[in-house]
């Protein structure tokens, strides 16, 4: 174990302003490379189809060595890293996924494709538990709205990469492009050389919670994140049909998904200083409240009034999960890494079973009552955060301010 620390607390003189917005740019456009990564390769799989003589399912199979790598290996991934300084960490992370993306672009036919989907798993795997540490362990007790600006990075990363893949692939072939996407990586590594911390950075006391209530509130958390994912999941595989249903064709329901989408960008921007006024459990009732609404009015409302109900359903769908996020290191019990890393692999797996749950509910009766099972969804956290409010004792309003 390395012994040699940087106090970086919120309260600490050393920790200057500039010192936690380089390690908040760090960890953003860490976060950033690493989820455009992830959604990226949805633009390539139509061409591997084609390339290498894919099924459906195989295609399936193939995104998962990806996914499920990165998912599955965040709590070993935390484990093992546990010493290592937020710099080095967070360059492992990208090195390893940039070099994924370099073997995939080599002409190593199907099998160095598999191996880089796992290599450049291992390597976005890392980025979530150490980025979300780096950031909360840098505010303390002011971690919330920086812990939702880093949610936010993500889904600008989900927004440029693949549209500058899906630029580049009518005009270059398909592995060049992977090798400009493993460029992009070798060239934030770079970055996270002059922005990221050297040394570790100690923990700060983020709440007062016992071990036991913190223990208990932090797997209510997490329960509530996997429905919270489990409801935006949901919704979205139903939603291209619901447009079409309402008469609009492919180009509208590129124009529903980028509204839900730009919503839920704005959302997670400013739902985690919500969260600071309202604190985790008042703003979690909101926004599951008006989720559950929203989601059922888009099923009586003809197509125009869905457009514009849209941007705000996917400010209160995305938007929790930075409220939620925010709550994570008060609840950790000291851990602040593992227990973030338990937090991302929960709601990666929600993301990954819950649309195929809706969908066989939706199977065995119809499409409205598999949108309805997703509001439900919502609307069962509601009583269920109530719950949390006996572990948020030190998270009230006014402590939140006093922190900040």
């Amino acid at each position: 174990m390395a012994t040699s620390t940087v106090l970086a607390t919120a309260d600490d003189p050393g920790s200057s302003a500039a010192t936690k917005s380089r390690s908040l740019l760090a960890a953003c456009l860490t976060h950033a490379l690493h989820d455009g990564y992830t959604d990226g390769l949805y633009a390539f799989l139509p061409v591997w189809q084609t390339q290498f003589g894919l099924s459906y399912a195989a295609l399936a199979v193939v995104r998962a060595l990806y996914y499920g790598t990165m998912g599955g290996l965040q709590i070993p991934a935390d484990r093992a890293l546990r010493a290592f300084s937020p710099r080095a960490a967070l360059i492992l992370s990208t090195v390893l996924a940039s070099t994924g993306f370099l073997i995939m672009a080599l002409p190593f036919g199907f099998a160095g494709l598999c191996v880089g989907l796992v290599v450049a798993g291992v390597g976005s795997s890392i980025q979530h538990p150490r980025g979300s540490m780096l950031v909360a362990d840098s505010y303390g007790q002011a971690a919330r709205g920086p812990l939702g600006i880093y949610n936010f990075s993500g889904d600008l990363g989900k927004a440029v990469l693949p549209a500058f893949v899906a630029v580049l692939l009518p005009l270059l072939a398909w592995r060049p492009v992977l090798g400009l996407m493993a460029a992009l990586g070798l060239a934030l590594v770079l970055a996270l050389a002059f922005l990221a911390p050297a040394a570790p950075i100690a923990r700060n006391a983020t709440g007062t919670a016992g071990a036991g209530r913190g223990r208990d509130g932090f797997g209510i958390l997490t329960a509530i994140g996997a429905l919270d994912t489990a409801t935006r999941m949901g919704y979205l595989l139903f939603l291209p049909f619901l447009i079409h249903g309402r008469g609009g064709g492919s180009p509208t329901v590129g124009i529903a998904l980028a509204l839900l989408f730009i919503g839920g960008a704005f959302g997670k921007a400013t739902c985690g200083w919500l969260g600071e006024r309202l604190g985790v459990v008042g703003s979690v009732m909101v926004t599951e409240a008006a989720t559950a609404l929203l989601i059922a009015a888009t099923l009586f409302t003809p197509l125009t009034p869905t457009l514009i109900l849209l941007p705000l359903l996917g400010i209160v769908l995305n938007g929790t999960s930075s409220v939620l996020y925010g709550a994570v290191p008060e609840l950790s019990d000291g851990n602040t890494g593992r227990a973030f890393a338990v937090f991302y692999t929960s709601v990666i797996v929600s993301g990954g079973i819950a649309p195929i749950l809706y969908g066989v509910v939706a199977d065995h009766s119809n499409r409205t009552i598999g949108v309805l099972a997703s509001a439900v969804t919502a609307a069962l956290i509601v009583p269920l955060v109530l719950t949390l409010r006996p572990h948020l004792r030190s998270s009230t309003v006014g402590s939140c301010k006093g922190s900040a």
